[in-house]
C-alpha cells in the first residue's frame, strides 16, 4: 500500500479500492509511517492504556505489605483484611498479585483417608468438644527435646494451649496444664484424644489416670480410632500451620521455643482468618464454657440393686473374700456391679461399663466387641 503511495501514480481513492480498505484506512497508515516510518506500519495493541477495573497502587502494597507481614497467608486471607475498602479487589485479583510477585506456593494434593462419623459427637457450639494431642516432638538448636501439648476447641478452632514439654509427658505433668487450661476457660462437654498416654491406656475400658479424672469432671470421653488422625482432622490441621510457622527452623531453647508458640497463639487465635469460620479468627467465635472448673470432683454413683467397691491401690476389688484385678487406672476409685444373671455382673466406673464378671470364676471378662469400641 505504501509503495504504491509513495510512487505518486495513484490517487488515495484508487489505492482504496484495489486494497478493498475504506480511505480513511489509507489515511491512517500514511500518518502512521510520515509519523515513525516503516515501524509505524506494524501490529499495536488494542488493550486501552488505563482499564477501568486495575487495581490501585495503593491497595497492591498494602496486600504485599500484608504477605510480608504473614508470610504463611494465601490470598483468601489477606483479601478477608482488605474487606471494606472501597476498592476491594476480588480474590483472584490478590492471588494473581502474589503470583506475579512470586509469593504462592503450590501444594501437593495429599491423599485422603474417607473420614468416619463414630466416635465423633455433633459439635454446636463451643465447648461441645475440645481435642487434645502432643505434637510430634523434636529438638531444639540446643539439642533439648521438646514436645508441644495442644489443646483446642474443635468448633471455634480456638487454641486453648500449646506448650512445649521437654520429654516428660506423663499424668503428673500434663494434668496440672489441663487443671489451668480448666480454670481459665471452664469445662467442655467431651474431650477427644488418641489411644496413646496419658489420655487412654491398653487397660480396662481404655481408661488412664488422666482420662478417670476427666470423667470425675463430667467431662465425657471421645477417642479415634487407631491409624484415622482424620477423625481429629481439625486439629491436625492447626499442626501443621503451626509447623510451619515456628518449627522451620525450631528455636534455640525450651524457653525461646515457648516464647515462639506464645506468640504463634496470639496470632492463630486473634488475627488469622479462618476459611471454616467464614473467614473470621477463632477469637471472634469462642466462649468459655458456662461450666467453671469446680471445687470438688463428682463422687460416682450407682443405682439401688447393685453392688459397689472400692479399687484399692494394687488395683484390685475384693469379692467374697477373692482379689479381682480391674484397673490401676481405677485405683482409689469406687466402681458399680449391675446384676445381670445369676452370679454374672456388668462392671461399670460411673456411667461406662467396662466388662462382665463371673465371680464363679472371680474372672473379669471384656466383651470383644466393646474392647474394639473402646480403642
Amino acid at each position: 500500500m505504501m509503495s504504491e503511495y509513495l510512487r505518486g501514480d495513484s490517487s488515495i481513492a484508487e489505492i482504496a479500492r484495489r486494497r478493498g480498505v475504506s480511505r480513511k484506512t489509507v489515511h491512517k497508515w500514511i500518518e502512521r509511517y510520515e509519523e515513525d516510518s516503516v515501524s509505524g506500519l506494524l501490529d499495536r495493541s488494542r488493550a486501552p492504556r488505563a482499564h477501568p477495573n486495575a487495581i490501585a497502587a495503593a491497595t497492591e502494597l498494602l496486600i504485599l505489605e500484608w504477605k510480608a507481614r504473614y508470610p504463611l497467608w494465601g490470598a483468601p486471607k489477606i483479601l478477608s483484611k482488605l474487606r471494606g475498602q472501597a476498592d476491594c479487589p476480588a480474590e483472584s485479583t490478590v492471588s494473581n498479585i502474589l503470583q506475579r510477585h512470586g509469593l504462592t506456593r503450590q501444594l501437593r494434593r495429599r491423599a485422603r483417608a474417607k473420614p468416619t462419623v463414630s466416635p465423633r459427637a455433633s459439635t454446636l457450639g463451643p465447648n461441645a468438644v475440645w481435642c487434645v494431642d502432643f505434637k510430634g516432638w523434636f529438638r531444639t538448636g540446643n539439642g533439648q527435646r521438646c514436645d508441644p501439648l495442644t489443646i483446642s476447641d474443635e468448633y471455634s478452632r480456638y487454641l486453648l494451649c500449646c506448650q512445649g514439654l521437654n520429654g516428660f509427658t506423663g499424668r503428673r505433668v500434663v494434668q496440672p496444664l489441663f487443671e489451668r487450661v480448666f480454670r481459665e476457660y471452664g469445662l467442655p462437654v467431651a474431650i477427644r484424644s488418641d489411644n496413646g498416654a496419658p489420655f487412654a491406656s491398653v487397660g480396662l475400658g481404655g481408661l488412664s489416670r488422666l482420662s478417670v479424672w476427666w470423667m470425675r469432671l463430667g467431662i465425657g470421653l471421645e477417642r479415634i480410632e487407631p491409624g484415622h488422625p482424620e477423625q481429629n482432622g481439625r486439629h491436625e490441621r492447626m499442626h501443621r500451620t503451626l509447623k510451619e510457622a515456628v518449627l522451620r527452623p525450631p528455636r534455640q531453647n525450651l524457653p525461646a521455643q515457648q516464647r515462639a508458640f506464645n506468640e504463634f497463639r496470639k496470632e492463630y487465635n486473634e488475627e488469622r482468618p479462618h476459611e471454616g469460620l467464614n473467614q473470621h479468627v477463632p477469637g471472634s467465635v469462642y466462649e468459655p464454657s458456662r461450666r467453671d472448673y469446680p471445687s470438688r470432683l463428682v463422687e460416682p454413683e450407682y443405682p439401688e440393686g447393685w453392688q459397689t467397691r472400692g479399687v484399692r491401690n494394687n488395683g484390685e476389688i475384693k469379692w467374697s473374700g477373692r482379689k479381682v484385678y480391674v484397673s490401676e487406672a481405677l485405683i482409689g476409685q469406687r466402681v458399680g456391679l449391675k446384676p445381670e444373671r445369676e452370679r454374672i455382673w456388668s462392671l461399670y466406673f460411673m456411667g461406662a461399663e467396662l466388662g462382665r464378671f463371673d465371680e464363679r470364676a472371680a474372672i473379669l471378662k471384656i466383651d470383644d466387641r466393646r474392647k474394639r469400641n473402646d480403642q
